[in-house]
């Protein structure tokens, strides 16, 4: 059936779009202040992408971008890469937002504001130089490179269906242009050591040289790979982007708010691109929330995670970036054993439909074969842990286990349970984690680090 935008939403949209083109027009009339201009660009991304999913989902179908919702009893098609339309309409706002981030530099204040002497270098033949910060600029463009870059590939693994072992390492190959940026503007690869290991390490400051850019690919690769593999239930991908996205911008504003903190374009860099990034999910969330009525494809996991790995990395706050990451990290520890192989493997790991209850319930991994004693082992000791359900023959040898997965486990704890209940569980398991990665960050890290950067 074809969606419709309502009366009520057309007028909602268009109430929105005034108010945010308003507020870029003080942006104009003002100081030129950039978070503003973001903030309006945000509402405006957020409408174009909840009018576009509607309007261009019988055209994707048409070309055959669609999938049956297997988790339904009715089995409908439903329009798929509606991630991609969210992505370009995020990208344009980017690219429009560019001459707003750097307005204090192209525009020459003569009205007393004080911007014309700090800003002019000095004159040849007759024409005023001023101090542009090219790195900055640098830094603004390799991230919406390296987000174009992401796209391309997200999009091309929804039309060819890659296999999962060629596309995992492609964000790198994506996370090149920024990766050279930070080389050649920022270049820092020391970390802080802990308090308690300076004495015997020597140094306050270990420089990991190359290693550190081996930790920013690694971040390069989790990220997206991470959101891409805890999918599959109807808006569970873009609700942990949404939650993911707004603890970082909590975070940001946490520096934000100290007054002449040194991290403070690093955090509002980040803003920049994290609020036109929540206005278009927003959009992708209420179109795919419970009952779904399209599918974001893998071109919005990729397109969200690598957006999360440009701020950690040109923000320099990847590590707290990955405290916002738990659960990911646990369902891809938790995954390892079938996606390294050890358990079998099926090519869909997403709960199991039982339409007589119309409750998803764990799927289940099939050995065609006995496992070997010691996978036969783990499986047992995760079972009495009630990490994993499994299922035996007659002579108590393994024949099947629940998939390894964040989305199975709930279940398995939680007994069988609608869609809709298992996403919103899992997503106050994200904001809890959340909350206590930020407490870690900011309160637990003064155990092993003499300050935290918040108070420098």
């Amino acid at each position: 059936m074809t969606q419709k935008i309502t009366t009520g939403w057309f007028f909602s949209l268009f109430t929105i779009v005034g108010a945010c083109l308003g507020l870029i027009w003080t942006v104009f009339i003002g100081d030129g202040e950039p978070l503003i201009a973001s903030l309006g660009l945000s509402g405006i991304a957020f409408s174009a992408s909840y009018c576009l999913i509607v309007w261009l989902g019988d055209s994707f179908k048409r070309v055959g971008l669609k999938g049956k919702d297997i988790s339904k009893a009715d089995r409908r098609e439903l329009p798929e890469t509606m991630g991609a339309v969210c992505a370009v309409i995020y990208l344009m706002c980017m690219i429009v937002f560019l001459p707003f981030a750097f307005y204090e530099y192209l525009v020459i204040s003569t009205s007393g504001g004080g911007n014309r002497d700090a800003t002019i270098e000095g004159v040849e033949t007759g024409r005023l130089l001023h101090r542009f910060p090219h790195n900055k600029l640098g830094e603004y463009l390799s991230a919406i490179l390296s987000l174009q870059s992401m796209v391309i590939l997200g999009v091309a693994d929804d039309l060819f269906d890659i296999r999962w072992r060629h596309k995992l390492f492609l964000p790198v190959v994506a996370a090149i242009p920024m990766l050279m940026v930070y080389y050649v503007d920022f270049g820092v690869t020391n970390i802080v050591v802990p308090t308690s290991l300076q004495e015997y390490l020597g140094t306050a400051l270990l420089d990991l040289s190359w290693g550190y850019y081996l930790y920013m690919a690694a971040i390069a690769i989790f990220c997206p790979n991470s959101i891409n593999i805890l999918a599959g239930i109807n808006g569970i991908e873009v609700s942990q982007s949404i939650v993911i996205g707004s603890f970082i911008a909590i975070n940001d504003l946490l520096y934000i708010s100290v007054k002449s903190h040194p991290a403070t374009d690093s955090h509002l860099f980040s803003l920049y691109f994290l609020l036109p990034f929540l206005g278009v999910s927003l959009a992708l969330w209420w179109h795919n929330w419970y009952p779904s009525k399209v599918f974001v494809g893998d071109t919005y996991c990729y397109f969200a995670g690598m957006t999360f790995a440009v701020v950690g990395i040109l923000g320099h706050f990847s590590k707290t970036l990955l405290l916002l990451f738990i659960p990911q990290i646990f369902n891809f520890i938790y995954s390892a054993p079938q996606l390294f192989r050890l358990v079998p493997c099926p090519r869909h790991r997403l709960p199991r439909f039982n339409a007589r209850s119309g409750l998803m319930e764990p799927s289940r991994a099939p050995f065609t074969k006995p496992p070997r004693w010691y996978i036969a082992l783990i499986l047992n000791i995760l079972e009495k842990l009630r990490l994993v359900q499994v299922w035996r023959n007659k002579e108590g040898v393994i024949m099947e286990c629940s998939n390894l997965t964040l989305i199975n486990l709930w279940i398995v704890t939680f007994g069988p349970m609608r869609e809709d209940k298992a996403t919103m569980g899992l997503m106050g398991l994200q904001i809890a984690c959340s909350i206590i990665g930020l407490l870690v960050r900011h309160k637990a890290a003064l155990l092993v680090f003499p300050h935290d950067n918040l108070s420098i």
